[in-house]
C-alpha cells in the first residue's frame, strides 16, 4: 500500500498543492487561472520523502459535492481542515483512491459538472478547475 493510499484510508491528504495517484506518483501543482484547465502540473516529487521531513503536514478532507460515475466510481470535491483549502478526487466504486488533487488556497470545491470525460469543479472563491477524469495531467478545457 502506498503512502497516499494509507492517508486516504483516514480521508487525509498532504497540505501541498499537488496531484497524487494511488500508485504513489505525485506532482506539484499550481493554481493558474490563465491556464485552460485552471491549474498547471509541475514537477514530480516523492511524497514519502516530504512526509518524513514533516509528517504533520496532512489535513482531513470532507466532501461537499459528488458525481456518481456508476461502475467507474465517483468524483468527489470539498474542503479540508482549514478554510482556505480544497480538494478534488476520483474514487473507485468502493471509495478507494484513484487520484486526488489538493490546493492550499483554492477554498473548498462545492460545485461540479461532468460532460463526457471532463469534470469541471468550482470553489467557493471562484477558482475553476477542469480535469480529464481518467488522467488529470491530460489537458482539459472547462465548459462555460
Amino acid at each position: 500500500m502506498t503512502v497516499i493510499e494509507r492517508l486516504w484510508e483516514k480521508y487525509e491528504l498532504p497540505v501541498q498543492d499537488a496531484l497524487h495517484y494511488a500508485d504513489g506518483r505525485s506532482y506539484d501543482l499550481a493554481l493558474d487561472p490563465a491556464a485552460p484547465s485552471g491549474f498547471s502540473v509541475l514537477s514530480p516529487f516523492a511524497l514519502d520523502e516530504g512526509l518524513l521531513d514533516d509528517p504533520s503536514r496532512v489535513s482531513s478532507v470532507d466532501g461537499l459535492a459528488a458525481v456518481d460515475l456508476g461502475e467507474r466510481g465517483l468524483l468527489w470535491g470539498g474542503e479540508s481542515s482549514y478554510g482556505s483549502e480544497g480538494f478534488i478526487a476520483r474514487l473507485t466504486p468502493d471509495r478507494a483512491l484513484i487520484w486526488a488533487m489538493f490546493f492550499a488556497a483554492s477554498n473548498p470545491f462545492d460545485r461540479m459538472r461532468l460532460s463526457g470525460g471532463i469534470a469541471a469543479f468550482r470553489s467557493t472563491a471562484g477558482f475553476a478547475i477542469a480535469v480529464d477524469v481518467d488522467d488529470p495531467r491530460n489537458p482539459a478545457l472547462p465548459e462555460n
